[in-house]
């Protein structure tokens, strides 16, 4: 496996196939990026293999790149090579052309398209995975490059099929004993799919989920939708909801600010993943992770507006309630004009309105109630003239100020104030409007990605530093419901924390740290110092990692949940080829803290590509299946696996560690 890319994602993708999956890789850097603390993923031995990686220049001798890059020789595990910029050179001294999966993970898109399109010519059979935040431009690249990868193999091929899709030579690794030892480890291994990703979507329902209410999680994804809902222990004599099946147990210290936070390392006390029937009667006063809902969704509707919303939208609610009043009156002086004069309705309005406007005769020589009338409609008259006046300067401030940014209103309350608005705040922020969640977000940079949306949105924004004094004010932070704290700086978030607790103790809130030794101690402080708020950290790469892992072995991860500090993974699966599923009920299937079976697939292929495009009509999921039914080798399941069980489900040899 190779894995290319600038920043922490990376890093984590790396020791997430190493450690969990057993995987050689080959890490792909700029020498920059040598100083970059890796995750805390199998920290012993990812602290000692990058702790014990030289610089290029201590090697003896002839590195054989040509230029393309520099290398330092690590554990077999994997190997560490610099470059600049990741030219052909550059992939070919990776080891592109043997390689099963490739993975392209920079921060930039034009960066991954590029490379991927070099690694296609380099090797038309290998497994693309790429980080792109253009959902459009990633569908057309993905259909690009499997398009190239068929032609290249097409042409490739001779009659008699001797020769392999890669044109031979240096794509043959290892000649034909290697090859066919490389294909009994995994069938799947020249499977030459490409696979468009994006972080910030994967991650941004999580963190959307954790700031909302801390109980919701929802994955939507190709058309399906999964719902799991975080409940509290149950009281003294009540039973516990089970939902449709239980997902997790959360830690027996949930609510103890000394106790376990939910890590890898928390030992007994810390989160059970899938979790039998047993564990789960056992637990008493654990809250758990129930998945209540599973269902295909159809295409999101556009975001239309009828004419009301457009009215609403063009004028303040005082205005739209004097304009009401001044209806009433005018239904109200018609009224009486009928029963004053005994005119026909139509006429009484008629005679009404042109009291109103001033242009009827005077009613000299009339009865006193038609007289009394007049009057009235004349008073009403003089209302209507500065309201109307007010309608059109607002009118046209509403129209001068439609590229302009909203303030926060007067009276706003129980909203998310959002922070940062990047590619990952952007995401987040679309979530949290399409939930229907009033949103405040706070930005620094005037020409910041997510502005342009919260404008389209109108979307409340104060732009200015959250460390300056007033700006969280400006927020309406002591009215706040939570504080989402994403920008890519992790001290920025953390003040911004600090200072939202100051001015509110009780308020939820939820950082974006990526070092997790720095997470869990702000995680433990936050909640000794503010015991009755809640106090959330995530971490964008570490959601994210699995989802592109399992890209890179060739499986669908439709999305993950967090379950305090651990992740657990949705994915489909086809039953053909898995010992562990074919010819099993659903319940011998199961293996506690590894993996269930949640759903069957029962569409067609053809089916899934048209939901995939959110087209009507798409796929059928039969969620509700017994525990007797039998798994056929045809049938694609869509199951829940931690990321150990489904690395041993996939095949894999993980490494022996303990936690899940």
């Amino acid at each position: 496996m190779v894995v290319a890319g600038d920043d922490a994602l990376a890093h984590r993708l790396a020791a997430e196939l190493r450690g969990v999956y057993g995987e050689r890789v080959t890490l792909v850097v700029p020498p920059a990026q040598r100083g970059v603390r890796p995750p805390v993923v199998v920290r012993a031995r990812a602290t000692a293999l990058f702790d014990r990686v030289s610089a290029a220049v201590n090697r003896a001798s002839g590195n054989g790149n040509g230029g393309g890059g520099t290398a330092d020789e690590t554990p077999a595990s994997e190997r560490v090579v610099e470059a600049t910029e990741l030219t052909e050179d550059a992939l070919t001294y990776a080891g592109v052309e043997r390689a099963t999966a490739l993975a392209l993970v920079y921060d930039d898109d034009e960066t991954n398209i590029r490379a991927a399109l070099t690694a296609r010519r380099i090797n038309p059979r290998i497994r693309l995975v790429l980080r792109l935040y253009n959902r459009r431009l990633g569908q057309h690249i993905e259909a690009l490059l499997d398009q190239a990868s068929a032609l290249a193999a097409a042409a490739a091929a001779t009659p008699d099929g001797t020769r392999d899709a890669g044109g031979g030579g240096a794509n043959s690794v290892g000649g034909p004993a290697a090859d066919g030892s490389r294909r009994d480890r995994n069938a799947e291994v020249y499977d030459a799919s490409t696979t468009v990703l994006s972080d910030a979507d994967t991650a941004a329902p999580a963190l959307a989920a954790t700031a909302v209410a801390g109980t919701s999680k929802v994955v939507q994804t190709d058309g399906l939708m999964l719902r799991a809902v975080e409940r509290p222990p149950p009281g003294p004599g009540e039973v516990a909801d089970p939902g449709l099946c239980t997902l997790a147990l959360l830690s027996a210290t949930t609510n103890d600010p000394a106790g376990a936070d939910g890590s890898e390392g928390s030992g007994a006390q810390g989160p059970q993943l899938l979790p039998d029937e047993r564990a789960v009667a056992a637990a008493t006063g654990r809250g758990t992770v129930v998945l209540e809902n599973v269902a295909y969704s159809g295409p999101e509707l556009s975001a239309g507006r009828g004419v009301m919303p457009w009215f609403g939208s063009l004028l303040s609610r005082r205005l739209r309630l004097s304009f009401a009043g001044l209806v009433a009156c005018v239904v109200g002086l018609a009224v009486a004009s009928m029963l004053v004069t005994g005119e026909q309705p139509l006429q009484a309005t008629y005679l009404t309105l042109l009291d109103l406007f001033a242009i009827n005769d005077p009613a000299i020589g009339q009865p006193l109630g038609r007289q009394i009338l007049q009057l009235c409609s004349g008073m009403v008259g003089l209302l209507l003239l500065p309201v109307l006046l007010a309608a059109v300067l607002e009118a046209l401030g509403t129209f001068r100020g439609g590229t302009a940014l909203r303030k926060p209103p007067r009276g706003l309350s129980g909203h998310v104030v959002l922070l940062g608005v990047g590619k990952i705040g952007t995401r987040v922020l679309s979530r949290l409007r399409e939930l229907r969640i009033p949103v405040v977000c706070v930005e620094a940079d005037p020409e910041a990605r997510g502005l342009a949306l919260a404008r389209r949105l109108r979307v409340p924004v104060v732009l200015g530093d959250v460390t300056q004094e007033g700006v969280l004010e400006a927020a309406k932070i002591h009215r706040a419901h939570a504080l989402l704290a994403l920008t890519s700086a992790d001290t920025m978030n953390l003040e911004a924390a600090l200072s939202a607790r100051t001015l509110r103790p009780d308020l939820r809130v939820v950082l974006r740290l990526y070092d997790d030794d720095f997470a869990t101690a702000v995680y433990r402080t936050l909640r000794a110092a503010h015991p009755g708020a809640l106090t959330r950290s995530r971490s964008v790469s570490h959601l994210a990692a699995p989802a592109f892992a399992g890209a890179m072995l060739g499986r669908q991860i439709l999305g993950a949940i967090p379950v305090e500090r651990r992740v657990l993974l949705f994915a489909a699966v086809d039953v053909g080829g898995h010992p562990q599923l074919e010819g099993r009920t659903v319940g011998e299937a199961f293996r506690a803290g590894a993996w269930r079976v949640l759903a069957l697939d029962t569409a067609t292929p053809e089916e899934r590509r048209a939901a995939r495009a959110s087209s009507p009509g798409g796929p059928r999921l039969v969620w509700d299946l017994p525990s007797t039914y039998v798994l056929r080798p045809e049938d694609r399941v869509v199951l829940a696996a931690t990321r150990r069980g489904l690395a041993e489900l996939l095949g894999r040899r993980p490494r022996q560690r303990t936690g899940a």
